[in-house]
């Protein structure tokens, strides 16, 4: 089958979100063609170059969500002059849609409260149609940039704040607020103007598969539109948490913040809508997605695939390589790590265990603030053992150090995790903890915070305790180094269960099953055509269209009152109907 990939800020590229398991999975499934549609999201990323991709990587397209330069928009079609037509049907679209943006509901959620009077699935309706009505005008007129950043735009949005019901915070905003967000709602709205959805490109996919959602499932959500291609959407980081997250960080007025959030949570209803079968990596995302509108049968936990193999030695060696009396932290250096309730609860264990040691081994982290927050963790360390950290570079004489993977104390994580006898996380806010999953694979006991994905990850065979609570941590750590046998007994059963649940191997053959599955449920129907592109007489079987359990794949079904491709529920309502028929 051929499988259309569909990437936001990551693979291809060398640099990126999701570029390692989206490789993994491309090569794992080398019996498929694969095309890559990627959106990049800064120049940084783009000159960064790609990865060097395998055969069966038929097609690769990219487009830029960070530049508003024409020329550099690869596929976006012409922008010329509109007609009086074009013009009216694009105010009329976009009015619709920023309406329904700034109407927003409760808080922005894109299931608005009943309490406030709205009918969500008049609401969502109402966006659906406006995004496919633009969508349907800019493959007409070669693209909506400049529209969509335009007079008229902004025009409608302030028209739509002003308007009764809006937002309160829609309401405070003023020109240039509206300039920002007009802008940054068309970047999100930039693969409208793509010419990605043709019989050559989109069109020919048996399956769409978006990496995220919101912009990346875009293109996914046109390809079903135009073409009645099925879409899967997988999310390791829920998109719109990510944009929750990023909005906090950029210096972004309030009612920005709101248009933003109301348009970003509508886009993501309607691609969990839209979609045959959305894959969360864990059920801190799968509670992401069902509070954001996903229903709960389209919902199917897929864990991410790791390589365990470069950990594989360590963990056959078990604890034998383990300073007994070691605790050992592994990740990016940032506040949400909370590395100063690890020093205090460190603090405590060493009054207990003089033999105590800790090693903080961080990834080099480019986020803004790292490097002062690695720095005032060295200083907290520093006044908790003033006896003790007289030489920062001391590893032997300090009992807590700060090294760097790759450099001379910590070259690689697999020598990293053979030397602690306990992994320690000590997070506020976690996704997925890749690091835990390392240190298990290792074979290594684990005490971490009950944050985002770590129980489901560890199961039972780790301590769990509060976040932001250096007592507990503490308690949990001394426990631990106590007693070397209990350590034995979790690091085995963590192995064990890692191996299990999170390897690459398990990610692949779950995504194979997903798309045969998939592709046999809602296969798309393409006219039958010869090399000149005319019609083919016969070519479809005829057994195709006789009743039984193979009509439930290929059998013609009554389109749904939207005027959309009927669902997969549709289908399979229909295929027992037709059973029926042939029982009488």
């Amino acid at each position: 089958m051929r499988v259309a990939l569909l990437t936001e800020g990551g693979y291809p590229y060398v640099s990126g979100e999701g570029r390692l398991w989206c490789d993994r999975l491309v090569r794992g499934l080398g019996q498929h063609e694969f095309d890559l549609y990627a959106l990049g999201r800064d120049a940084r990323q783009e000159a960064s170059g790609r990865l060097d991709l395998p055969p069966h990587v038929t097609r690769v397209r990219t487009a830029s969500l960070w530049t508003t330069d024409d020329a550099a928009l690869q596929g976006a079609g012409p922008r010329g002059g509109r007609g009086r037509r074009a013009r009216h049907r694009f105010a009329e679209c976009f009015a619709e849609l920023a309406d329904v943006v700034c109407r927003g509901g409760a808080g922005g959620a894109p299931r608005p409260d009943p309490a406030h009077g709205a009918d969500s699935d008049d609401v969502a309706d109402r966006f659906a149609s406006a995004l496919y009505g633009l969508a349907d005008l800019a493959r007409e007129e070669g693209g909506l940039v400049g529209a969509l950043r335009s007079e008229a735009a902004v025009r409608a949005l302030e028209s739509a704040c002003r308007a009764p019901g809006a937002l309160p915070a829609a309401r405070t905003a003023r020109v240039a607020d509206l300039l920002v967000a007009a802008g940054l709602m068309e970047r999100a709205l930039r693969p409208l103007s793509l010419d990605w959805y043709g019989d050559d490109a989109l069109g020919a996919a048996d399956l769409c598969h978006a990496t995220s959602g919101g912009p990346a499932a875009l293109p996914g959500l046109l390809a079903r539109h135009f073409a009645g291609v099925p879409l899967l959407v997988t999310e390791y980081g829920v998109r719109l948490r990510a944009h929750h997250l990023a909005a906090g960080r950029m210096d972004l007025s309030a009612p920005v913040r709101a248009l933003l959030a109301a348009f970003h949570a509508r886009l993501a209803a309607e691609v969990y809508d839209r979609a045959v079968l959305i894959t969360p990596g864990d059920a801190h995302a799968r509670r992401w997605q069902e509070r954001c509108g996903a229903d709960r049968a389209k919902l199917r936990t897929v864990h991410p695939g790791m390589d365990c193999d470069d950990f594989r030695e360590t963990g056959e060696r078990g604890q034998d390589t383990a300073d007994p009396y070691t605790l050992l932290w592994v990740g990016r250096v940032e506040p949400a790590k909370d590395l100063v309730s690890l020093l205090h609860a460190f603090a405590e264990v060493r009054g207990r265990e003089p033999r105590a040691r800790l090693r903080i081994v961080g990834a080099p982290a480019e986020e803004p603030g790292a490097a002062e927050y690695l720095a005032h963790c060295r200083a907290l360390a520093a006044q908790l053992f003033p006896d003790e950290a007289q030489d920062a570079h001391a590893v032997d004489d300090n009992p807590v150090s700060f090294e760097e993977i790759g450099g001379p104390e910590a070259p690689e994580p697999a020598g990293v995790y053979a030397t602690g006898a306990v992994v320690v996380l000590s997070s506020v806010v976690e996704g997925f903890p890749a690091a835990l999953v390392e240190a298990m694979f290792c074979g290594r006991a684990t005490v971490s915070t009950d944050v985002g994905a770590v129980v489901e990850v560890i199961g039972g065979t780790g301590l769990v305790v509060p976040p932001r609570n250096p007592q507990a941590l503490a308690e949990a750590c001394g426990a631990l180094l106590r007693d070397p046998e209990r350590c034995a007994r979790l690091g085995a059963a963590a192995r064990a269960r890692a191996l299990e649940l999170f390897t690459v191997e398990q990610n692949v053959a779950a995504f194979r099953d997903i798309y045969l599955e998939i592709v046999s449920h809602c296969p798309v129907r393409r006219d039958a055509v010869d090399a000149a592109g005319g019609p083919l007489p016969f070519a479809t079987p005829a057994e195709a269209y006789v009743p039984g359990r193979w009509a439930v794949a290929v059998g013609p079904a009554p389109a749904e009152e939207s005027g959309d491709a009927p669902s997969w529920a549709a289908r399979e309502t229909h295929g027992r109907e037709q059973l029926k028929g042939a029982a009488v």
